[in-house]
């Protein structure tokens, strides 16, 4: 029989492994909707705004610019992470 102190011991040893990555997947991060928010953003501004300074061409622009940024960051977020493949 083993005591209750060696049971908390043991789930101890095995709540320290990891399975998998730190990071969440993509859809469930906030960087996914302020991306997405700040797109709509551009393009209903770039619609709105009719005076040929901000034009679907500027706006286009924009939009590459924050998928870019948004590249980056979750490219940081996951090189910042471990894999279980990692342990080996």
């Amino acid at each position: 029989m083993s005591t209750h102190s060696e049971t908390n011991a043991n789930h101890a040893i095995r709540s320290d492994r990891r399975s998998g990555t730190d990071t969440k997947p993509a859809f469930k991060t906030t960087e996914l909707v302020a991306y997405v928010l700040a797109v709509l953003g551009v393009l209903i501004a770039s619609a709105v705004v009719d005076d040929g300074v901000f034009g679907a061409k500027e706006a286009w622009f924009y939009v590459t610019l924050l998928t870019i940024g948004y590249m980056v960051s979750r490219g940081l977020a996951k090189a910042g992470s471990r894999d279980s493949s990692d342990d080996r």
